[in-house]
């Protein structure tokens, strides 16, 4: 026996002090013995000794059975704590062996005890009983067909909740849903048996083997609709079961999907599409209740959980712009499907756990259903993960597990009944780990007999849960043979209907996703540089500007906190803004004319250069937020300090602006190259969504460029990188030098009839340069410009050199051109990089008639920057000659003096 298992037991002579200490706090005893006393009822078990004519309570503990509870009650915490280890939840293989196991005499205890009856049954809900019948009782919640994992939660309330959640009868269903429940495993394998005779070969990551997912889910809805009102379930997954899913569960045509298989063109030749197996899906549908519902499959590429953040991102949208910001709101579920193999070895999904609780990106609590195949693509479990569960990241947030027997159906509906009413009551994640197998390889073009020989051998041999429960349901008497061919030959006559149409289908479409949210925006507009008015009067606008620069005067503040709005109020009497004043205005003038903001990233709220102080903390740390106080029934702004995360933030507020496009989300990365972090969501959602998924979004992105000697990670955010994805007006590229031009530039995002995602290379130190400065008029009055001219330029006939750049280079030119008093130099400025203005640069180039050298400088290396871009777009048509440092596998020095060295010649070839 392990002894230090029941070390607890050691305190037995001191329970009357130990219980007394457990009245006062539960949290000031050992675990082990808060959870004792929390079980029993005292009341009932104490007896009254008298001694000297005074009454005292005391547990009993002066004969052998009484010593005996405590043996009884350590094995039924055993069966709490380690029950899920020897349950009958694998359908193909024996599970391991886990010692110690459960044998009584592990516990002190021996077939002796069976008939003797014990207090302890009260703890488990049958009151007192006999060890034969406590130990019965334990086998049937906790080592059957589910296992449960919840006793690392520190919340005694919320086991006992479990608890007593499991206490209940076993569940009783109709004979009516029964034969439904077999109905959708019918059309689960029938539906995978059809394409795989019709499509010999073709891909199409069968659902078999986890088969009992598509009745769970239908559960899922009837039952949360019912009970708790639910309209709208967001639902991501990736590839594994998905086209099975979209016809038999989210209802899309058994005709589109066979068309798809039979590679048509796309109708839209503007779009690219993606395979089918990656498309997402939105509809109103009704529940086996008869309870209609909104659906929708976010489109997920084969970066497996990445939809994670996607998904998230759209609740909170809805939960903020459709249920009042209320986060537990029961109105919404998001549901992750995950893979076993993925769920253990990819980093967003800890992301996304850590940013579950948090306020600025809960969601009320995802419901996690896991297609446990026990394998990767080739790859054993004990090639896959170190932790014993694939879904042991839960224990992170402690949340409970359930794993369970993929072929016990009953089982399985019963997992996802607790799932709900946990997610509904807690409003916290749940996981349910369905323990199923794979039928075929990785897809169905795939040897996996190459690799798990043995494994294979037993699942080909295995039976599917269909036929397991059909012939359950015959020993039942729910269902007759007559009854079961009359269902089959009835589906089989749906899907032969739909691959007879899908014959008259010419081209294949993509299914709109989240039509009605965006029924006002056009797709793959031809308006890309159609202007818009971004203006806003100078009155309204000097009246925003002392409202969100005037600090309340009952309010005690950090004194550099008090001088920073001091010398922001002093700037707009002389009407003039700097960068991050224009940024705040910007938000300002949009929330009066009744948009909604939100902004999030890493130090997002002060700013990671100490710029932005959208909130502002008094000194005993209250939070003054000017910019939600502009006016009355203005749009609402949120800004939230993001944990240290790129890929899974992105993702969430890609998520958010998928389904807001009257919400100008923003995040902003604490130096650009960070947005590395978050390359997948770049390159798989925010360059390419639209042209893949016909998906519409308005994310910004800030990532703040510019060399200023902070060595090789603070320097570039990779403007080469971004603008390889760019391609037919998918994405704004701007790198602006003015505050007028990034105020108007954000302004300019949601004046826009469309909406298109737009990176930002922001400044860093322009944030303070004494010449980035703009005037109120510019503000009021003025545009966004795609390129600035020189305007210091008094005669043109004298420009004999054209420098053309773009960012933060400008000021260092400017200052070098002023200090030699050049007159024959000007300097063009590129603001917008993508799409560029090729027409316009060339208009400049031309209007300089006595020209006679064309610069383009930068300051990233040759190899970096925008040079190849900009050589690639316009190298034809203009003679450029490029001063840049040498080519470079990192994007800059690390000493501070090659960096002056490397600038000053830079600036030394501009000038020569």
């Amino acid at each position: 026996m392990n002894d230090n298992q029941y070390s607890f037991l050691n305190d037995i002579h001191n329970i009357e002090f130990l219980y007394k200490k457990y009245k006062e706090n539960p949290n000031s005893v050992e675990p082990s013995w808060c959870a004792f006393f929390y079980g029993f009822d005292f009341h009932e078990k104490m007896n009254k000794l008298s001694t000297n004519n005074k009454t005292i309570n005391v547990p009993v503990i002066s004969n052998n059975t009484s010593n005996i509870e405590f043996l009884v009650y350590n094995l039924i915490q055993s069966y709490r704590k380690i029950g899920h280890l020897f349950t009958k939840t694998n359908p193909i293989q024996k599970r391991k062996t886990h010692l110690p196991s459960l044998d009584l005499k592990n516990f002190g205890l021996s077939e002796q005890e069976l008939d003797i009856s014990f207090e302890a049954g009260k703890l488990i809900g049958i009151g007192k009983n006999t060890l034969k019948n406590i130990i019965q009782h334990l086998k049937s919640i906790y080592c059957n067909s589910i296992g449960i994992e919840y006793m690392y939660i520190s919340d005694t309330k919320k086991i006992e909740w479990i608890e007593n959640w499991f206490r209940k009868e076993k569940f009783e269903f109709s004979k009516k849903k029964k034969k439904f429940f077999l109905k959708k495993l019918n059309e689960a394998v029938t539906f995978e048996n059809f394409i795989h005779t019709k499509f010999v070969g073709k891909k199409r990551f069968s659902i078999e083997g986890n088969e009992s997912i598509l009745p769970a889910l239908e559960e899922m809805i009837d039952y949360t609709s019912n009970k708790y009102m639910t309209e709208y379930f967001i639902v991501g997954m990736s590839h594994r079961g998905r086209l099975n899913i979209l016809s038999n569960f989210f209802k899309k045509k058994y005709s589109h999907i066979f068309s798809e298989f039979q590679e048509k063109e796309y109708k839209e030749k503007y779009f690219s599409g993606d395979v089918k197996y990656h498309l997402g899906f939105t509809k109103i549908r009704k529940t086996y209740s008869g309870k209609y519902i909104k659906i929708s499959l976010v489109p997920n590429p084969s970066h497996l959980e990445s939809v994670n953040s996607i998904v998230e991102g759209l609740t909170r949208s809805k939960i903020d712009i459709d249920y009042n910001q209320n986060s537990n709101s029961e109105k919404i579920v998001p549901i992750l499907i995950h893979g076993d193999a993925s769920l253990s070895g990819q980093g967003i999904v800890y992301e996304m756990i850590q940013l579950s609780k948090l306020k600025g990106y809960k969601t009320g609590g995802t419901i996690h259903i896991v297609i446990n195949n026990q394998i990767g693509f080739t790859t054993n479990i004990t090639e896959g993960r170190s932790s014993h569960y694939c879904t042991d990241i839960a224990k992170v947030i402690l949340s409970p597990v359930l794993h369970i027997n993929a072929d016990d159906i009953e089982s399985v509906i019963r997992a996802i009944h607790f799932a709900v009413d946990f997610r509904m009551y807690y409003h916290e994640d749940i996981f349910i780990d369905l323990l199923g197998y794979r039928k075929y390889g990785h897809n169905e073009g795939d040897e996996p007999r190459f690799t798990q020989p043995s494994l294979y051998k037993v699942i080909s041999k295995h039976i599917n849960s269909y036929n397991l429960y059909k012939e359950k349901l015959e020993k039942e008497g729910v269902i007759n043979s007559i009854e079961i061919q009359k269902m089959e030959k009835k589906y089989e006559k749906i899907l032969n209907i739909g691959f007879d149409e899908s014959k008259t289908i010419k081209w294949n479409i993509i299914n709109s996703f989240l039509e009605e949210e965006w029924k006002n925006f056009p797709s793959k507009t031809n308006e890309i540089f159609k202007k818009v008015n971004t203006q806003f009067s100078i009155e309204r606008l000097m009246d925003i500007s002392n409202k969100i620069f005037t600090l309340p005067t009952d309010k005690i503040f950090f004194k550099k906190t008090k001088f920073i709005f001091q010398q922001r109020l002093e700037m707009i009497k002389k009407k003039l803004v700097d960068w991050s004043m224009a940024e705040l205005l910007s938000y300002g003038t949009l929330l009066d004319e009744g948009f909604n903001i939100r902004l999030s990233g890493e130090d997002v709220i002060r700013g990671t250069f100490s710029q932005r102080h959208t909130i502002v903390k008094t000194e005993n740390e209250e939070d003054i937020f000017l910019l939600n106080h502009i006016r009355i029934g203005q749009g609402k702004m949120q800004v939230y300090n993001s944990p240290l995360s790129e890929y899974g933030v992105l993702g969430f507020e890609y998520g958010y602006a998928m389904l807001s496009p009257y919400t100008l989300t923003l995040w902003e990365a604490q130096f650009g190259d960070f947005g590395n972090g978050g390359q997948i969501i770049i390159d798989q959602y925010i360059s390419s969504g639209e042209d893949k998924w016909k998906i519409k979004n308005g994310i910004v992105m800030l990532l703040p460029h510019g060399y200023e000697g902070q060595g090789p990670e603070h320097s570039s955010a990779r403007i080469e990188r971004y603008l390889q994805l760019c391609a037919n007006n998918n994405l704004f590229l701007v790198n602006c030098t003015t505050p007028a031009n990034f105020y108007h530039l954000l302004r300019r995002q949601m004046k826009l009839n469309f909406r298109k995602p737009l990176i930002i290379f922001t400044p860093k130190s322009l944030l303070r340069h004494p010449k980035c400065i703009s005037k109120m008029d510019e503000l009021s009055e003025g545009k966004f410009q795609e390129i600035l001219d020189d305007t210091s330029i008094i005669d043109i006939n004298k420009v004999t050199r054209l420098i053309f750049c773009s960012g933060k280079i400008y000021y260092d030119l400017l200052k070098k051109k002023e200090s030699i008093k050049d007159e024959k130099t000007s300097i063009i400025r590129i603001e917008q990089i993508y799409p560029l203005k090729n027409k316009k640069i060339i208009e400049l180039f031309n209007k300089y008639k006595n020209k006679k050298r064309v610069f383009w400088v930068q300051e990233e290396p040759e190899n970096m920057g925008l040079w190849s871009f900009i050589f690639r777009k316009i190298g034809n048509s203009l003679s450029f000659n490029l001063i840049a440092p040498s080519e470079n596998s990192s994007t800059s020095t690390g000493s501070y003096i090659d960096f002056l060295k490397i600038q000053n010649k830079i600036l030394e070839k501009a000038f020569l």
